[in-house]
């Protein structure tokens, strides 16, 4: 057996007997929504450093757990606390708890980040539906002997994130009357920020946002069939787009101030997705 694939079912099976129900939905929470289970119905916890062999986050903010709760009747997992390719895990670590959460039954991804925003049409505080991304600057995790109970070996990439799902998004801000971007988010390494030429090579191959996540995250669940949809929370303008220098500090500020629209957001968007999925079934 696949050493990789081998690691995800012991995860698995050190938790299974923990997972109150099948979540519907997985979302994996971003700067500015590391609260965002507060606000729901929990039925259950799980630490990431209770689960055999798993990866724990050391970045301050990231709590490391797997809470399991119901948005308005809608079954989801919360991946409170992402693990970072720059605190120096391995690809297999980062993309392990999406892959763990389609094991739980998850049949969407909804991931959130704050990036940085290179397109200047953007300002801090807005929000991006992810259109699509570039990952050609960091390891793919399908790099190595394919998983192949999970996915193909050559994975088709030309829709990775879902019209249908983003056009909810849209919908669901609009409702709310937020003005929301659409656009291409390129995921760099970190975990310094990038320089203004940095940036603007970023912003020449067709990128709107950047950051350090999240789109080896889409590549992996997107292996393994998942249907997947994403925000950015733009919490700051790129190197050299500003006279201001960057710092963590005005990611988390611009992500706090924000954060009770985003969380409005994320809250109608998972209602209307969770709804889908049932209407869905009911037809199969």
């Amino acid at each position: 057996m696949n050493r990789a694939y081998e690691r995800l079912l012991q995860c698995y099976d050190s938790i299974k007997d923990r997972i109150p129900f099948t979540p519907k939905i997985a979302i994996v929470l971003g700067s500015g929504l590391g609260d965002y289970a507060d606000g729901i119905r929990q039925d259950g916890v799980i630490e990431y450093k209770d689960i055999k062999d798993f990866p724990v986050s050391t970045v301050s903010g990231h709590k490391g757990r797997f809470i399991f709760g119901r948005v308005e009747g809608v079954p989801v997992v919360l991946m409170q606390g992402r693990v970072h390719y720059y605190e120096g895990y391995s690809m297999e670590d980062v993309v392990l708890p999406a892959r763990l959460m389609k094991l739980m039954g998850a049949e969407i991804l909804f991931l959130t980040n704050a990036a940085g925003g290179i397109n200047y049409d953007y300002q801090a505080g807005d929000f991006m539906v992810i259109r699509d991304q570039i990952t050609s600057f960091v390891p793919s995790p399908l790099i190595g002997p394919n998983l192949d109970q999970l996915g193909p070996r050559f994975c088709d990439m030309s829709s990775v994130y879902r019209e249908e799902l983003r056009k909810i998004i849209r919908q669901e801000a609009e409702k709310l009357g937020m003005n929301i971007r659409e656009g291409v988010y390129i995921q760099l390494t970190g975990p310094e920020f990038e320089t203004p030429s940095t940036v603007k090579m970023c912003r020449i191959l067709g990128a709107d946002a950047v950051g350090m996540s999240t789109a080896c995250e889409a590549v992996a669940a997107n292996h393994m069939g998942m249907k997947i949809c994403g925000i950015s929370c733009i919490s700051n303008m790129g190197a050299g787009m500003t006279e201001n220098p960057l710092s963590h500090e005005e990611v988390y500020e611009t992500a706090e101030r924000v954060s009770k629209d985003f969380k409005k957001l994320v809250t109608a968007s998972v209602i209307r997705m969770g709804k889908e999925i049932t209407d869905e079934s009911s037809v199969l």
